[in-house]
């Protein structure tokens, strides 16, 4: 029996205090997935947001809900809510780093003369939103009020993570992954337990079927409130009928695997049937048609870059054919910038000066061309179980294409190595970055999974590890000589998803320009500092100059990898981490989340596939 009785807030920072002083991950499950089920026994209305504060977020990723909250008014707030002066919370933040520790000790001598209201779930969770979608001129203000009420009435260790979950800086090493397993342990446990089983009849096989049912519908809906209600509706193990993808909802694109050589393509699809498709240099674009003839687009991470890309949403019903009955469908491409003089593909670079936010049709300068290579979901039926031969069918079978605005990914079906060679170069020449290589009948589309089914074979790679690696920037080394007055080399770490830890794999200062090196002091230098997150693992001999907050990826080119007593990477592995030879920066990969970053399980990979042919 539930009471739906309101989950106070301090439960929650209870447990958010426990996980921070641990970093076992089994741990860190049973603390996680213990509460949960508590939760769903007392109140499961608050399960929604309870995971949303979990996951230090206000919503699906697709909604674009954040915070927003800079340092400084954040210090604005802690200030006045406390009767410390900001110069004093300043001086504080200087020498702890932390702003959520400074809000608890200066609430903890603060003396009150009536005991407030205790905070519960929802209200914390509704302020938050508020706060995220306050605007106009009396924003900030509005941003304050709500703030300082919620400080006012903070009691123990509240405040602490109040703060820190204002700056959207929550880190208590909880990896989505972890949450998503406890989550469907708390479920499958609540439906057993309701069902009159006992505990000890809920088997480890039942928690890993539940844990593939949530990890399955998370990635076609991911969406927590449909995911948690639609389980406890209907059953964990019976998500994969009801919760399915549909047009307005994106889902996580399917991945592939790199390669190194066109012999290991043969050798990995012998016997089975495959395409090559042109590899564009470009932004994934996974693009929506809704049955009342919205249309959006989404980015690779399930952002909504419909407002980046108005050329799009307008050109989309263009694209369709007249003599079929089109009411939605779900598209996977790749917009790419593109000359209407000289017809041809322009660089990525291009691209990326285009405006994220805000684009005016009449003011668009870098055209883009979309190129389709899948379709996910047609008339509201998913598609995503079929083999690539049947959707690619259905996607020639209802559009056209129409010259500079959409194309059909350029792919050819062929197992003679001379012909692959050859396609290959021809996609070099196209400005293309190599291929992407499907088989067509064996496996279907599997959503944010990296797939054998699927492998790309990229130009800059076939005499290197075989793919780029996107890496994390957690600190810098001064500049010397001309590159004085910034920072000359980077500390890049891996992520670990199962630890939520980023693990050092190399130092980089080659293949930058002296504009990217002061493009990149600017923008990283607002994100320094005073020491490493608890939950960066490095050696002190690689130690840099300065650190930052987790904010960026660079794409980076290596040589090869090696063992090293020095690096962190997939140490658990092989008792010492796997470091980048001669390591070369491409890019910053503004267009992944940080979670996204080449995580330390593919580095483990990577080396020891490299370690196999040598």
């Amino acid at each position: 029996m539930t009471s739906d009785k309101p989950i106070p807030y301090a439960a929650v920072v209870e447990v958010f205090d426990k996980i921070e002083q641990t970093t076992k991950r089994l741990e860190i499950i049973q603390y996680t997935s213990d509460f949960f089920l508590k939760v769903l026994q007392t109140n499961p209305n608050d399960l929604v947001p309870i995971t949303y504060l979990f996951m230090n977020r206000l919503g699906p990723d697709y909604e674009g809900l954040e915070l927003g909250l800079g340092e400084t008014i954040l210090i604005k707030t802690i200030s006045e809510s406390t009767g410390k002066s900001t110069a004093h919370v300043k001086a504080k933040y200087r020498e702890t780093g932390d702003l959520g520790l400074i809000a608890l000790q200066a609430r903890s001598v603060q003396p009150t003369m009536f005991k407030p209201k205790p905070l519960t779930v929802d209200t914390v969770f509704a302020n938050l939103k508020q706060i995220s979608q306050a605007s106009g001129k009396d924003s900030q203000t509005k941003k304050i009020n709500i703030i300082k009420r919620m400080l006012t009435a903070s009691q123990g260790l509240e405040a602490k993570f109040l703060i820190r979950s204002l700056e959207s800086k929550l880190r208590i090493g909880l990896a989505e992954k972890t949450v998503l397993i406890s989550l469907a342990k708390a479920l499958v446990t609540h439906e057993k337990l309701q069902e009159g089983k006992k505990l000890k009849s809920i088997t480890p096989e039942l928690f890993v079927k539940a844990e593939e049912a949530i990890r399955d519908a998370f990635c076609q809906v991911p969406n927590y409130e449909v995911l948690i209600t639609t389980a406890i509706k209907y059953g964990v193990l019976n998500l994969g009928k009801h919760c399915t993808l549909k047009p307005g909802i994106p889902l996580k694109p399917m991945l592939a695997k790199p390669t190194k050589a066109i012999t290991e393509v043969l050798d990995r699809f012998n016997g089975e049937e495959f395409t090559c498709e042109y590899k564009y240099d470009g932004e994934r674009a996974q693009v929506h048609l809704l049955n009342n003839g919205e249309v959006r687009v989404y980015s690779r991470n399930s952002e909504d870059m419909s407002q980046r890309y108005p050329d799009i949403i307008d050109s989309v019903k263009g694209f369709l054919k007249e003599d079929q009955p089109t009411k939605s469908l779900i598209l996977d491409c790749e917009a790419v910038a593109w000359s209407r003089v000289d017809e041809k593909i322009l660089p990525f670079q291009v691209l990326s000066t285009r405006k994220r936010k805000d684009v005016q049709t009449e003011d668009i300068k870098v055209q883009v061309c979309l190129f389709a290579f899948d379709m996910l979901c047609y008339n509201d039926e998913p598609l995503i179980n079929k083999p690539l031969r049947e959707r690619r069918a259905q996607l020639y079978k209802v559009l056209k294409p129409v010259p500079g605005k959409f194309q059909f990914a350029t792919s050819k079906i062929t197992s003679d190595m001379e012909e692959l060679q050859q396609f290959l170069d021809e996609s070099v020449k196209s400005a293309c970055e190599g291929l992407m290589v499907k088989t067509l009948d064996t496996d279907p589309y599997r959503p944010s999974q990296r797939s054998n089914s699927w492998l790309k074979l990229k130009k800059d790679y076939l005499a290197g590890v075989g793919d780029s690696l996107d890496l994390v920037v957690v600190g810098a080394y001064y500049g010397r000589g001309k590159r004085t007055g910034t920072y000359g080399g980077f500390l890049l770490a891996s992520y670990n998803q199962d630890s939520g830890e980023y693990e050092t794999c190399c130092k980089i200062g080659t293949g930058f320009s002296d504009e990217m090196l002061k493009t990149l002091y600017e923008k990283l230098s607002k994100t320094e500092i005073d020491e490493a997150k608890s939950y960066y693992t490095y050696d002190s001999s690689a130690e840099p100059d300065v650190w930052f907050e987790p904010t960026m990826l660079f794409e980076v080119l290596t040589a090869d990898l090696s063992l090293s007593p020095v690096y962190k990477a997939g140490a658990e592995v092989f008792g010492r981490g796997v470091s980048l030879r001669f390591p070369r920066f491409i890019r910053i990969r503004d267009d992944k989340n940080i979670e996204d970053a080449t995580s330390s399980e593919q580095v483990v990979e990577f080396y020891e596939k490299q370690a196999a042919q040598q």
